[in-house]
């Protein structure tokens, strides 16, 4: 399973990283909109955990090039703020599957990204 991580607080992205490495995920970290854009560009994953506000870029673009260049990524939001609370992030991504507050316990996470990383033969390969 491949994972990309879109998280700024650096700190916060190399624990998620080391926690989804000991389920044997390969991790990729970036702390950028263009950066993840770049990532989605040259590489494909299975899940792409991505905070809902980053310094610099817009998760939603990010999200909305996923959809269209890895249609099946599972994206999972992380977040810090109230934004989106009332469940209307799935209105707005095709791709979200979870959104989750950024204080969820790291092996919480990683369960969460196991899961929606595993193949599903219910989606056709694009």
């Amino acid at each position: 399973m491949h994972v990309l991580i879109v998280q700024s607080n650096v700190n916060l992205g190399e624990l998620w990283k080391r926690h989804l490495e000991r389920l044997r995920a390969r991790v990729t970290l970036v702390q950028t909109g263009a950066e993840a854009l770049l990532a989605l560009e040259n590489d494909s994953f299975e899940v792409i955990v991505l905070d809902l506000v980053l310094r610099e870029g817009s998760a939603l673009a990010v999200a909305d090039v996923a959809q269209y260049r890895q249609p099946n990524a599972n994206v999972v939001f992380v977040t810090d703020t109230t934004f989106f609370s009332d469940g209307s992030i799935f209105n707005h991504s095709a791709n979200a599957r979870a959104f989750i507050e950024s204080t969820t316990p790291p092996n919480d996470l990683a369960a969460i990204v196991e899961h929606y990383g595993q193949p599903n033969p219910d989606r056709a390969e694009r």
